[in-house]
């Protein structure tokens, strides 16, 4: 993950590209229950940064200058009801999964989402991009009412398109143990 940009533009027709690719990742029931918004540039990804960020996260933050001139912020988001809709139709009903949130075991949304951000990521390194995804922790609803998201479509993160600035801004996870695979890892049984 790259957390410290240029702000060198990144081709209008290698983001579609990367993005198209983000439409084409699996889909539970094919719903397509999944969506991007790209904000491109300076005064288009401010929205991104004004609604989710605050003045003393920005001036504590050693990351902030980096992250803020990425030339581009797609984002993903996810319709549950999408879902619901999709598993209520007759050729899915019989899974119990079309009558509301509460019913899903796992929320496919949020897994397609995921399959979208992941083919985002890899596309980036294909495109020879730099790129991050950041969680949304705050804002959502500013960011919302801003961008004109409709009613029922969740945020469920964002990824950073552009060239690094060769900055190393390494993250403390990196500096964790990783748990064997031994422990992870299970063949036939746990």
């Amino acid at each position: 993950m790259v957390r410290s940009f240029s702000a060198e533009p990144v081709d209008d027709a290698v983001v579609a590209r990367i993005l198209e690719a983000a439409l084409r990742a699996p889909s539970a029931g094919n719903t397509g229950g999944t969506a991007w918004v790209v904000l491109r540039g300076k005064a288009e990804t401010a929205h991104y940064w004004d609604a989710t960020t605050d003045a003393a996260w920005r001036a504590t933050s050693l990351r902030w200058e980096g992250l803020r001139r990425a030339p581009v912020v797609a984002l993903a988001y996810s319709s549950a009801d999408a879902y619901m809709g999709r598993y209520g139709e007759p050729d899915k009903a019989a899974s119990g999964l079309g009558v509301g949130e509460e019913a899903w075991p796992v929320p496919y949304w949020t897994g397609d989402a995921a399959f979208g951000v992941l083919t985002v990521l890899l596309g980036a390194v294909d495109a020879g991009l730099g790129a991050c995804l950041l969680g949304n922790f705050r804002g959502e609803g500013a960011l919302g009412a801003t961008l004109r998201i409709p009613e029922g479509w969740r945020l469920f993160g964002a990824v950073l398109l552009g060239r690094p600035d060769g900055a190393d801004h390494r993250s403390a996870s990196l500096d964790r143990s990783g748990t064997a695979s031994s422990e992870r890892l299970h063949f036939g049984s746990w």
